[in-house]
């Protein structure tokens, strides 16, 4: 159905291909969860061989074009669900859903609708439509299907209010029934904690509501284009955007105070920018020097967006082991990776599958592995572990901050968090990058699990990418609960230049169709850190305390409060 380039090799094996064919009678069955009986352990291998034959299988599968890139919300992801949930019974983990080894996610779906979405700006009685796709897009709206303003605008640099830093992209301006021009990111001489942080849009389109804005639009750099080509953005844009549904049935974490918000992409921004004596070029530069100042810009601005909205329902899928001591079971340490990918999109070089490979069978199936090596440890863990293989996170950290906010476990039980996403391990490497393990007093035991099993730990290559908040650990962050991220590494061996192996991947197949099972992973290094996956998760299990943020972290002195009101 989906053609792939004819030089390529079929990446359908015939054992995936087999075993998707037995799947499929059982996915209506799934519904109910097929996956809900008590779990039987499998013959244990403890072998580095045999690790690797193990992950090497699951990605196989989780990679395959048969899942069509297990978008959330789709017959894809569905099956995928079933898969891990075999797997995880398979392994000795018993189920720990609200429905067998499911919890159900409620969203809502949001796809943008090209008629009659337009941004138009009017300057001295003359119009400049941009043009829908191929200079903006209006971001998918949740609260209603047609919304429309008519609106003067504020430029408010990246949007960003940091009183501790002396810092205020809205000094001098007022934005009260107006709407917001804004780049993305924050002030380069941030630290990373606050560069982050201040860096996600909620904290922006919070901001903006404060102070009466009705309306964004954010424009993107010369930087943003580098770094994700906006071609790659507009190709996709008719796919769905996603929101938690509360029990009302509305989204939750909108602002509809916002009642319009667009993307400028950056060859257009000349034309929202170059008035008043400013211009987008030097507005760029001023941008990377810190130098940005907010000014009304000239005229004013028609935005309106077309949606459609539906109902959607996915899943994430829980498996646990109980912990061994009487006293501490009751409290659980979460792995987290998620499942999902952004499934069918545009062609590129005739390929329509975006597989997800890295991007993150290769992060599950590694949780998995790590799963099993507790499971059937001779030393099982004092306090319970929980898995947790969350839908949606491509469309926001859903499933996480679902599972963070309305656990299948008391809330105040889950302690930590060890999250997987994307190891790009494409090269053989000496170490592994734990982000943000510097915030809480998970850091000696990261350490000594590090020690053990014999790697490297390196900093987070890229502060300034913030990927500390862009992955399924800060929904759990902002639900005060510490938390490590576990990548790759880039240190190569064997004279393998593993930074340039990565970027390599970065630039060419992120979000792509080409992050394939083709990639030449090395599931050696895959194994290693399912290993130190499973190390860093029985030290925190048999930890005399709870983990703890550190004194004054940012983080904690954020979100340290929602634990305590747990």
């Amino acid at each position: 159905m989906f053609p792939r380039p004819s030089s390529r090799p079929s990446v359908r094996p015939f054992a995936a291909a087999l075993a998707l064919a037995l799947l499929l009678p059982l996915l209506p069955a799934c519904q109910r969860d097929a996956a809900s009986v008590a779990p039987e352990r499998e013959p244990w291998d403890a072998s580095a061989s045999a690790g690797m034959r193990r992950i090497e299988a699951d990605v196989r599968f989780l990679a395959d074009d048969l899942l069509e890139g297990r978008e959330a919300g789709t017959r894809g992801f569905d099956l995928a669900a079933l898969y891990v949930a075999q797997r995880m019974r398979a392994t000795g983990l018993a189920p720990a859903g609200d429905n067998g080894y499911y919890q159900q996610v409620p969203m809502l779906q949001s796809t943008r609708i090209a008629a009659g979405s337009e941004l138009v700006i009017r300057r001295e009685g003359v119009d400049t439509s941009l043009a829908f796709r191929a200079q903006f897009l209006p971001a998918p709206d949740f609260n209603a299907e047609a919304a429309e303003i008519e609106a003067p605008m504020v430029f408010v640099g990246q949007g960003v209010h940091a009183p501790e830093l002396d810092h205020d992209d809205f000094a001098g301006v007022d934005l009260d029934g107006k709407v917001a021009v804004l780049f993305g990111g924050a002030p380069a001489h941030f630290d990373s904690d606050r560069r982050a942080f201040y860096s996600s849009y909620p904290e922006k389109q919070r901001a903006l509501v404060e102070r009466g804005a009705v309306g964004a639009i954010i424009v993107r750099t010369d930087e943003d284009e580098a770094r994700f080509p906006w071609q790659h953005l507009a190709e996709n844009a008719g796919k769905p955007s996603m929101r938690l549904r509360g029990d009302d049935g509305q989204a939750l974490d909108t602002f509809p105070q916002l009642q319009v918000v667009a993307m400028v992409g950056t060859a257009a921004a000349p034309r929202l920018l170059d008035a008043g004596g400013h211009n987008a070029k030097a507005l760029f530069a001023d941008a990377e020097a810190g130098r940005l100042r907010a000014f009304d810009l000239p005229g004013t601005v028609r935005m309106s967006s077309r949606s459609r909205i539906a109902p959607v329902q996915s899943r994430n899928v829980v498996g646990v082991l109980p912990g061994s001591d009487p006293a501490l079971a009751g409290e659980h340490v979460v792995f987290s990776a998620h499942l999902d990918h952004i499934g069918i999109g545009a062609p590129v070089d005739g390929d329509f599958i975006y597989n997800g490979a890295l991007d993150n069978a290769l992060g599950v199936a590694i949780m998995l592995e790590a799963g099993k090596r507790l499971a059937q440890s001779d030393s099982p863990p004092k306090r319970s572990l929980l898995f947790v293989a969350t839908t949606a996170e491509e469309k926001g950290l859903l499933g996480a901050e679902w599972f963070a906010q309305r656990p299948t476990v008391p809330r105040d039980s889950l302690i930590a968090n060890i999250n997987m996403d994307m190891p790009v391990l494409l090269a053989p490497t000496t170490d592994a990058v734990p982000v943000g393990v510097e915030h809480s007093s998970l850091q000696p035991l990261v350490e000594q699990a590090a020690a053990e099993v014999g790697v490297e730990l390196s900093p987070d290559p890229v502060p300034e990418e913030s990927i500390f908040v862009r992955s399924d650990q800060y929904a759990f962050i902002r639900a005060g609960i510490p938390a490590v991220y576990l990548i790759g590494g880039y240190k190569g061996r064997d004279g393998v230049d593993a930074r340039a192996a990565n970027g390599a991947f970065l630039r060419t197949h992120y979000h792509r169709p080409g992050d394939d099972a083709h990639q030449p992973i090395r599931y050696d290094d895959a194994a290693r850190l399912a290993r130190l996956n499973a190390e860093i998760g029985q030290r925190i299990a048999d930890a005399a305390e709870r983990p703890r943020w550190n004194e004054g972290d940012f983080f904690g002195e954020q979100f340290g409060d929602a634990a305590s009101d747990r």
